[in-house]
């Protein structure tokens, strides 16, 4: 099975996977929402030419930009794919686009800052948080660079050397430019990009989560069986962390036994859920009393530095990580992470991370592996569930298949040993040389009435708890005494 890559980011370890087609259509909501974004814009100037200086650079400015747009458009419609230079490509426009159309601005703010706006919202919808924050940089530095060039005469430089060509005057707008409303600005747009960004980033988090969760529960598959399904869940869960190995304990309700299942990954990626063998006191060591629901443990030295939630994600303060002394005694780890799962009302049980790679915000890694844990275990039960059936189906099958033997073959068989015994009989009582061979044949059709009933017996679903097993011993006992042939044969 393909391992997990791991991505560093600021929360939790994966991104959400992006298919192409995904990706094609965010590429297109965007260029719609850029098209009608310099409609509107075009349309604001008409209705207030205030807002915009009088030169016509401005109107080929906004122009241009509206191209800009409808070529983008197009080329998303035609294209097959949009590769990652061409998406950096179209964000680089988005961002000196808005720097060259506020030249013109003739008063402060107005419908420019919406052009801000979808630049910083474009790259939280394409990326993330720092994704986002370096465009807000990259547009405050390029904002800067431009007031530089006003202050230093660039700009008045650059006018008359287009006057001088025949060209119309430039126009341009001195009152965006002046340092304390740029230093505004520039504060507006770092907090923009900074929120916008961890907005993003927390909803691609839920979407990683959640497309986790599905893949996870896509391992639920009702042919490999219980064990099956819960050595690719395991499997799952140590290339999702990266832990060096995985326990999974669990108990039946009502019962002592505890099962312990271990999993242990190798290089060549054939690891297998292996079964321990247990006793009732192993509950103490992987079953012990918690008031909490998951836990992760880091070790400092000769104790363990913990960290513990209950079963509503809410931090424990007063948990000791004393019970996972028989634990450490068994396995060495260096950090641990532990969560509780509960199938149905029948079983119970925890899942241990040995060694994981917990390298974001750790309580928000345990609420994942416990919300994980919860949505996976009802399928998992239902597994348990449909092998029950399956095996109370074939019980019910084979006690159907034994009443039919019992009703039509044994008793043929029976009839048939008493006529071949008549026979015998009455050759017996006339000396006949076939009463030797009629002997033998009631012999043979007596063992296979013996035979037959054992098989019943055998196809017959044990169920024998300490309060039945006297019984079920005194039945053997007496089964036993009744048919001595079979004793013998056994």
């Amino acid at each position: 099975m393909a391992k997990l890559k791991t991505l560093p980011r600021l929360f939790p370890r994966l991104r959400a996977p992006v298919i192409p087609s995904e990706v094609r259509r965010i590429e297109r909501w965007l260029a719609s929402a850029r098209v009608f974004l310099a409609i509107a814009a075009l349309v604001t100037f008409w209705m207030d030419p205030s807002e915009l200086s009088d030169s016509s650079w401005a109107d080929w400015a906004v122009g241009l930009y509206i191209v800009h747009g409808v070529v983008v458009m197009l080329l998303l419609r035609f294209r097959k794919e949009s590769t990652s230079s061409f998406r950096r490509l179209v964000h680089g426009a988005d961002i000196v686009w808005p720097v060259l159309v506020v030249l013109f601005a003739a008063g402060r703010g107005g419908p420019f800052l919406l052009f801000f706006v979808f630049v910083l919202g474009a790259a939280a919808y394409r990326w993330g948080l720092w994704e986002t924050f370096g465009t807000s940089i990259a547009t405050v530095a390029l904002l800067w660079v431009e007031s530089l060039a006003f202050q230093h005469g660039v700009m008045s430089r650059l006018d008359t050397l287009v006057t001088q060509r025949g060209l119309p005057r430039l126009a341009i707008q001195a009152s965006q430019f002046e340092p304390k409303h740029l230093f505004m600005l520039s504060t507006y747009l770092l907090v923009m990009g900074l929120l916008l960004g961890y907005l993003a980033e927390q909803q691609k988090r839920l979407r990683a989560e959640r497309a986790t969760i599905t893949r996870v529960l896509g391992q639920v598959r009702v042919e490999e069986g219980l064990r099956g399904t819960l050595q690719q869940i395991l499997d799952e869960l140590v290339s999702l962390y990266g832990a060096q190995r995985a326990l999974i304990a669990s108990q039946e309700k009502n019962k002592l036994r505890v099962f312990v299942g271990d999993f242990l990954p190798t290089k060549t990626g054939t690891a297998q859920l292996r079964w321990l063998d247990s006793a009732p006191a192993d509950r103490e060591t992987y079953l012990f009393d918690f008031e909490g629901d998951a836990c992760l443990a880091v070790r400092k030295g000769e104790t363990f530095q913990t960290l513990a939630l209950d079963f509503d994600g809410i931090r424990l303060r007063t948990w000791s990580p004393q019970s996972l002394g028989p634990l450490a005694k068994l396995y060495r780890f260096d950090s641990l992470l532990a969560v509780s799962f509960l199938f149905g009302q029948e079983w119970w049980g925890r899942i241990y991370l040995f060694d994981p790679d917990v390298s974001g915000d750790r309580e928000e890694e345990l609420r994942f592996l416990q919300e994980l844990v919860r949505q996976v275990g009802p399928a998992v039960y239902n597994v348990y569930l449909l092998r029950r059936l399956r095996q109370r189906a074939g019980a019910v099958e084979r006690a159907r298949v034994a009443r039919e033997l019992h009703d039509g073959a044994v008793q043929s068989l029976i009839a048939m040993e008493m006529n071949v015994d008549v026979v015998r009989r009455q050759s017996a009582a006339q000396s006949n040389p076939i009463t030797q061979e009629l002997g033998r044949i009631q012999g043979l059709l007596h063992e296979e009435v013996l035979k037959l009933r054992e098989l019943m017996q055998q196809m017959k679903s044990l169920e024998v708890d300490s309060s039945t097993f006297v019984r079920f011993l005194g039945d053997t006992v007496e089964r036993f005494q009744r048919e001595p042939a079979l004793a013998r044969a056994s």
